[in-house]
């Protein structure tokens, strides 16, 4: 499966647009000591930008940035949202108030309760972009990088030219975060396109492969890349942003992995 690289978005670990983050993984930079707050994403109305997560935030902000980049439109482009954790701390407070020895003095209110759902996401980008196409919510674990990449370039076969995949997980607040660690909030977004256009930044061929998945080329980003799922796709962010012709393999499942070749421009 091919498709062109169009547009990138990110947030999270230092890592807080794209021109940021290349210059990061081409050496040039390093990620900040603190990472800045995750901006409430303005093009919510006021009413649900109140209601919105951190992580839809999350989510919408890089979305954003990437179609920005890429040119593309929005309210027409198809999207894939993969998070393995999804909205953590609204997940430890429903927990927190199941487990109270009277659930009754701990009511859940509606609005933490359809924030929730692992889908939230896709539903705020509905609101906040006016979007009517088609989108896909999953969760694969560790290789939720990975799931998503398969299942926009699966999109093509419907006659779509453009698809937005974006990855996002947030920590969980403890005592959950003892089962499920995850480093840090973070978000990748990209812009696949079918064509090759004046915004392409890299061409990618996808398969499968058995091998293991390849560690940063930088031993300083290799615990950034193991600290969440989204940065399990880092490999290949970092042979886009230094511009190397190279293949690399991407988590996926505990037996075969997501083998990319990576041609930039």
């Amino acid at each position: 499966m091919d498709a062109w690289v169009t547009g990138i978005g990110i947030f999270g670990h230092g890592f807080n647009n794209w021109p940021i983050a290349r210059a990061i993984l081409r050496g040039e930079a390093h990620p900040s000591g603190s990472a800045l707050p995750i901006p409430l994403c303005s093009k919510l109305p006021a009413a649900e930008r109140r209601r919105a997560g951190k992580v839809v935030n999350l989510a919408l902000g890089v979305g954003f940035e990437a179609v920005a980049a890429a040119g593309a439109n929005a309210q027409t482009i198809p999207t894939v949202f993969a998070t393995s954790s999804a909205d953590g701390e609204n997940c430890s407070a429903i927990c927190t108030a199941l487990a109270s020895p009277d659930p009754a003095d701990h009511s859940i209110s509606p609005t933490r309760f359809h924030n929730s759902v692992h889908n939230a996401a896709a539903g705020y980008w509905a609101i906040a972009s006016g979007a009517m196409a088609p989108s896909t919510t999953l969760s694969a674990f560790d290789g939720s990088f990975s799931a998503a990449i398969l299942e926009a370039l699966s999109i093509f076969g419907t006659g779509a030219d453009h698809v937005l995949a974006t990855v996002f997980d947030a920590p969980y607040p403890g005592p959950l975060d003892r089962a499920r660690p995850i480093q840090a909030p973070l978000a990748v977004a990209l812009v696949l396109s079918r064509e090759h256009d004046s915004r392409s930044l890299a061409h990618l061929h996808v398969s499968l492969a058995e091998r293991p998945a390849d560690p940063m080329r930088n031993p300083s980003l290799e615990p950034f890349r193991r600290g969440s799922p989204p940065a399990r796709g880092f490999p290949m962010l970092e042979r886009i942003a230094i511009g190397e012709r190279s293949r690399v393999c991407l988590d996926y499942l505990d037996d075969l992995r997501l083998q990319v070749e990576i041609d930039p421009i």
